[in-house]
């Protein structure tokens, strides 16, 4: 066993709960040193560094576990994905809430036909991830805390000097480390629709938010946005519109709901034809029908879809015994990550409808957005 951070005061915990695991700051030479014993590894990185740590795991063979979202570009989630099926290695995407029974259950009562034909879906999470008042204050070089090494850190990211706005904790919120509230719940809240309604990718893309500029805060995130998604009809399903909200940007209330209830913080509102579906976050957690009294007929437990011995332990019960399979694949978790990527790049062009060829992958009305797709690395990087 080994344990990789470029932070020993943030590592020091786990380091003091395996003190028999050898450590290393550089996830490299963790691989070129003892490749040869690890079997599997979790990337759990700020965002920018999933995709070469991911990367360089494949590709040596070994399986990996990496939190959400996949990948920091659109490029570098199709990247993955190939190679995840290239070198045949058992891949799980960190949305745990895949592995929840309510999410089953969620699958099997839009396939029964509960609400109906679903036509919309209203996405929603309202932390606040922007941080447009420390731009000036991010600018201005500060020593390195002791036990980071910031270069490592920064991995394939473009150089930027220390500063306390980026580490620990804030990364989420600065576009060039982090992908913002819809990059950091979307595989949690998103998920059961993705699954259920066999989403793929959307075609177009349009987001709004008051109060951002994209060129003058490019840098961060918006404090509330709202970005539209069209997929395509599918099979025997409509298009289905899905409307994703972040910070203070909300969906209309439901007059369905009860007068004591609220929509959740985190979660979402499907509406059919015959009725509407609530839940929360991580799996459709808190599913209701409404209106509510329709709940007496229905179960919160899956009758046909079975039941996950959890989302850690499914993953590496598959990485023991090649016949069983992950609920979440990078195959699964990279589309679905490239949603909330596509909704960010629409934020640099707000106001504008952005056309998507998902196998092209291009934007066919917009080739400034285009840019977006693949990053640059810094030298000595590459996936």
């Amino acid at each position: 066993m080994a344990l990789c951070d470029v932070d020993d005061q943030h590592a020091a915990a786990t380091y003091a709960r395996f003190p028999n695991a050898k450590r290393f700051k550089d996830f490299r030479q963790m691989l070129d040193e003892l490749g040869k014993q690890l079997d599997a590894i979790v990337v759990s990185t700020p965002d920018h560094t999933h995709a070469v740590a991911a990367m360089a795991a494949i590709k040596a063979g070994k399986h990996v576990y990496c939190e959400k979202p996949l990948a920091h570009s659109i490029f570098e989630v199709r990247e993955l994905v190939k190679a995840s099926k290239k070198y045949n290695v058992v891949t799980q995407l960190g949305n745990q809430g895949h592995s929840y029974n309510s999410i089953r259950a969620f699958k099997e009562w839009i396939e029964d036909g509960v609400i109906g034909e679903v036509k919309e879906v209203h996405a929603m999470c309202s932390s606040v991830y922007g941080h447009a008042e420390l731009i000036d204050e991010a600018h201005k070089p500060m020593p390195v805390p002791q036990g980071l090494d910031w270069d490592l850190w920064l991995g394939p990211a473009q150089f930027k000097p220390y500063n306390k706005v980026y580490v620990p904790g804030k990364w989420r919120g600065w576009s060039a480390f982090g992908t913002g509230v819809i990059g950091d719940w979307t595989c949690h809240v998103i998920d059961p629709v993705f699954w259920a309604l066999e989403l793929d990718a959307p075609v177009k893309i349009l987001a709004e938010s008051n109060d951002y500029d994209p060129i003058k805060h490019a840098e961060t995130f918006p404090k509330a946005s709202k970005i539209y998604f069209e997929f395509p009809a599918k099979g025997n399903r409509p298009k289905i519109s899905l409307y994703w909200y972040d910070g203070s940007a909300r969906p209309e209330r439901p007059p369905e709901l009860d007068p004591s209830q609220q929509l959740p913080n985190i979660g979402a509102l499907v509406i059919g034809s015959d009725g509407k579906i609530l839940y929360g976050s991580h799996g459709a957690g808190g599913l209701t029908v409404l209106p509510r009294s329709r709940m007496k007929t229905l179960s919160q437990n899956p009758k046909r879809i079975p039941s996950s011995p959890g989302h850690h332990r499914e993953w590496v019960q598959a990485c023991k015994d090649r016949k069983l399979t992950t609920g979440s694949n990078f195959s699964y978790g990279g589309p679905l990550t490239e949603i909330a990527l596509l909704g960010i790049i629409a934020l640099r062009f707000k106001g504008q409808e952005l056309h998507w060829d998902p196998e092209g992958m291009r934007f066919t009305n917009c080739d400034q957005a285009n840019q977006f797709i693949k990053p640059i690395y810094r030298q000595g990087w590459q996936l």
